[in-house]
């Protein structure tokens, strides 16, 4: 399959191939025929891509500030690469489709293999989407039309906001695709519409759908033209549709309303109100969301759950139905919007006219007829296999996933650290592509598959999101495959269970071969973990361990707070402390208690928020203030070890300083660094020289049983 993706660092526009991406349940499968180029939206991604550092930061003022917080508190290194890595990510664009289904995921219903379809879905041969981005094309419609139904839901939802009435006046402020299409659906609604830009040809096209119109660029009073149109009385609503930074679009727009007339923002455009204008008049203003109720809904676009028509009558699919309604009518004309049609193979030429003609409207993309056989290939070879020294038992890898932490850590850390990258597997194929390149693997695949049946790859490394690890570590585990897992290791008491069986099962097949299995629990490969240790074995007495992580808040729509595929934050995060400390102490637990913040134990701050106590058999106990509602500036993650009238402490794996400890002061890193490196190096050294595994299983095991409980707790 092909891809059309942007380089944030530099704003090019490129197409990619990867492996097709697979069916899953609640979705359909599009072969694409037409997409459409929203010609506002991503020519301002292009130029933000294009745009220098200085200039990018100017636009995201917020993000500067945080990554000048980072820098104090993780050091320059560590930021540098972090905001390197976010930046290398491609960006899909595109998300107006048209095509035909050649394959239904289960639990689908009213939908067949053949039927076409408009969707919200980047510009791609080949596109996998939820069934409430999706709505049946009419007959009477084309596919070239179908295309422009997400856009178009876009200015129908901030009409729906207006609640327009037969006969009222509107203003459109801003004539590109969305204000030409809103324009349409006003006055299909039987209001009487005035339209206000810049640009000559967008105008005339307004004027042939029935509005009077405003030329900017002609010195003409768009209020005094606006009071002239409402007899005096002034606007019933305004529709601003335009893009920019200034707050004049509102301001004006507050001018031409009557009393309780109405402005709905539907483009980008600055919102600094003058209170006196919009209080005189009671003025109502609302800031439009996409394509209706539902849009960022999890539970709506990727779960698959409706909204009730009695109570929502107008959902995001619903909308969409509703524009290819009015297309089938012929009361919405998107032919007349079209100012260029591409073929895919020629649209990076597109993309480049995009900055340089302002009176673009819609160019549409279309893609081959007649499928290729590489438009189904799960499997694709990115480089000639990479010749290194014979070494026994030499690393031969698959990494799963290539997320964030993926891309970012592990990958250059074996890479790094000389393993063969042989297959990278991603349930999208683009990433999986796009670092497969980069990091010089041999393939990209789409499908699990590859990685167990290959038998000359002889390592999987699993970084998907946690539901998969366990039936991954098992399947692995069946085909005698070393396994670095990225925590957690599984995130029910049953799935370790399982792991268990198959883990034994393994170590005690005749060939005698015993795989090694571990888990990325980095921290106690740390080099002030490491000293803090040779100094702990030296002292006899009880210990009292005190760590602190500053999580910060993540939004429960994330899917690590979904119980089902993230398991929540404890599991998912907060293992890392837990087997920290237990490394540290060396001892066996023999009780833990967990206390939560709040009153309600059902609440948001209760699961993220909370101290958990680990008791040690030699009398030594260890505090995890796991908290997500402490300030930015305070270090991420602290360790205070007491012991023997001393105490180390360590911050954010950059310092540590001893406390009346004998015989040390201080240990202070340039960079930050949390054991990643070292954590990887010891893994694949132990396959190389046949050592055990880093972490024995047993230990994985107790930290992951006991992470599961302590998540029981606060769940129930």
């Amino acid at each position: 399959m092909k891809q059309i993706l942007q380089d944030i660092k530099n704003g090019k526009t490129f197409i990619i191939e990867s492996p097709a991406i697979k069916c899953q349940p609640g979705t359909i499968l599009i072969r694409t025929t037409h997409s459409l180029i929203s010609t506002g939206t991503e020519k301002s991604l292009i130029e933000f891509g294009k745009a220098n550092i200085i200039k990018k930061s100017f636009k995201e003022p917020e993000k500067v500030k945080e990554v000048i917080q980072k820098i104090k508190t993780d050091g320059i290194v560590t930021t540098y690469n972090a905001v390197k890595g976010r930046l290398e990510q491609p960006l899909p664009l595109g998300y107006c489709n048209a095509g035909i289904i050649i394959e239904i995921g289960d639990g689908v219903k009213g939908y067949n293999v053949g039927d076409r379809v408009a969707s919200c879905a980047p510009h791609s041969n080949l596109v996998r989407v939820p069934i409430n981005l999706t709505a049946k094309i009419p007959k009477a419609v084309t596919n070239e039309s179908a295309c422009f139904t997400a856009i178009a839901s876009i200015a129908l939802q901030g009409i729906r906001l207006a609640k327009p009435t037969l006969g009222e006046k509107f203003v459109v402020t801003g004539l590109g695709l969305i204000g030409l299409i809103a324009v349409q659906l006003l006055i299909a609604n039987g209001c009487s519409v005035m339209g206000i830009d810049y640009d000559d040809d967008k105008l005339l096209l307004a004027k042939q759908f029935g509005a009077k119109v405003v030329n900017l660029s002609k010195g003409e009073n768009p209020i005094e033209a606006a009071y002239s149109f409402s007899k005096c009385n002034g606007v019933d609503g305004v529709l601003i549709a335009a893009s920019s930074k200034s707050s004049k679009p509102i301001r004006q727009a507050a001018e031409m309303c009557r009393v309780r007339g109405r402005i709905i923002s539907i483009g980008v455009v600055g919102l600094s109100l003058e209170r006196e204008t919009i209080f005189r008049k009671e003025i109502t203003v609302k800031v439009s969301h996409s394509f209706g109720p539902g849009r960022h809904d999890i539970n709506y676009e990727k779960k698959g759950q409706d909204y009730p028509l009695g109570f929502v009558r107008w959902s995001l699919k619903r909308n969409f139905d509703a524009i290819l309604d009015l297309m089938d009518s012929g009361k919405l004309n998107v032919i007349k919007l079209i100012s260029k049609r591409v073929k895919l193979d020629n649209v990076i030429d597109a993309y480049e006219s995009l900055t340089k003609n302002s009176s673009l409207l819609g160019v549409v993309i279309s893609y081959p007829k007649k499928a290729s056989d590489q438009l189904l290939q799960s499997s694709i070879k990115l480089n000639d296999a990479i010749k290194t020294k014979t070494i026994p038992c030499k690393p031969v890898c698959a990494f799963i996933g290539a997320g964030n932490y993926a891309s970012r850590i592990l990958i250059p850390s074996f890479k790094r650290n000389r393993a063969n990258l042989d297959t990278i597997i991603t349930d999208s194929g683009v990433s999986g592509v796009f670092y497969g390149i980069k990091n010089k693997f041999r393939s990209a695949a789409s499908t699990i598959e590859v990685a167990f049946e290959n038998h000359q790859i002889n390592t999987v490394v699993i970084a998907t999101r946690h539901n998969t690890h366990a039936k991954y570590i098992i399947s692995a585990l069946e085909k005698d495959k070393n396994i670095f897992v990225e925590k957690p290791l599984a995130i029910t008491i049953e799935e370790i269970k399982l792991i268990k069986e198959a883990y034994s099962k393994a170590c005690n097949k005749k060939n005698g071969v015993k795989p090694i299995l571990m888990v990325g629990f980095n921290r106690r490969f740390a080099p002030h973990i490491l000293k803090l240790k040779k100094l702990l074995d030296a002292k006899s007495q009880p210990k009292v361990f005190n760590i602190t992580m500053n999580a910060g808040m993540i939004d429960q729509n994330h899917w690590i707070q979904d119980s089902e595929i993230g398991g929540g934050r404890i599991i998912g995060e907060a293992c890392h402390l837990i087997d920290l400390i237990i490394y540290l102490a060396g001892e066996t637990i023999i009780d833990f208690q967990v206390v939560k913040l709040g009153k309600d134990d059902s609440a948001y701050l209760s699961k993220d928020n909370v101290s958990i106590t680990l008791k040690f058999l030699d009398g030594s106990y260890g505090n995890i203030n796991y908290l997500s509602n402490g300030g930015k500036k305070f270090p991420k993650e602290r360790i205070e070890v007491f012991c023997e009238g001393g105490t180390i402490q360590i911050d954010n794996f950059r310092r540590m300083k001893g406390y009346n400890w004998p015989n040390f002061g201080k240990m202070n890193l340039f960079v930050q660094d949390k054991g990643h490196e070292n954590c990887v190096k010891l893994f694949l050294d132990s396959i190389i020289k046949g050592n055990d595994s880093p972490i024995c299983f047993d230990e994985i095991v107790r930290v992951s049983e006991l992470s599961i409980k302590v998540n029981n707790y606060l769940e129930t």
